[in-house]
């Protein structure tokens, strides 16, 4: 199963980047054999200032065709981490190809594209800036990876 991650902004060269890039290598040679990734990165920016909505109309160009839709969103589902790998597990045997995870710009996700998706996921109540939450969402992909798998990664 695919993974792709679909993000208003450029993720440019300093630490989040660095973090960003070690968690999603990690996550390659972890999940590749349990049918997980690669992970992508698509990456848009609204240069004319449309707001949300042109930003969602940038992001719905950048999900694959068919791909299930999970944006993280303060409002959508908080989930521990095995039940976050239990999760992608099921979509992966389901025989979804991909998954997009989408994170929006600073103002959040326009509410039409939140609608649309199929699952929204929460790092908690608290608000995230939407770089950080890159390195966050490629750090639990490789800790989901590493749950399947089996490693000592993740310590419960």
């Amino acid at each position: 199963m695919r993974l792709h991650l679909c993000a208003v902004g450029r993720l440019r060269a300093g630490p989040e980047r660095d973090l960003y890039d070690d968690y999603a290598s990690r996550l390659d040679r972890t999940g590749r054999a349990l049918g997980l990734g690669p992970l992508s990165l698509h990456e848009v920016e609204d240069r004319k200032g449309g707001g949300m909505a042109a930003e969602a109309a940038l992001l719905r160009r950048a999900i694959p065709q068919g791909a299930l839709l999970c944006t993280l969103d303060e409002r959508g589902k908080q989930m521990s981490s095995p039940d976050f790998a239990a999760q992608l597990a099921r979509w992966r045997d389901a025989g979804r190809g991909d998954v997009a995870f989408v994170i929006g710009g600073a103002d959040g996700i326009d509410p039409a594209l939140r609608a649309e998706a199929e699952a929204s996921l929460s790092f908690g109540k608290m608000v995230w800036p939407h770089m950080l939450v890159r390195v966050m969402l490629s750090e639990q992909l490789y800790r989901a990876a590493a749950i399947l798998a089996g490693t000592p990664y993740h310590r419960a």
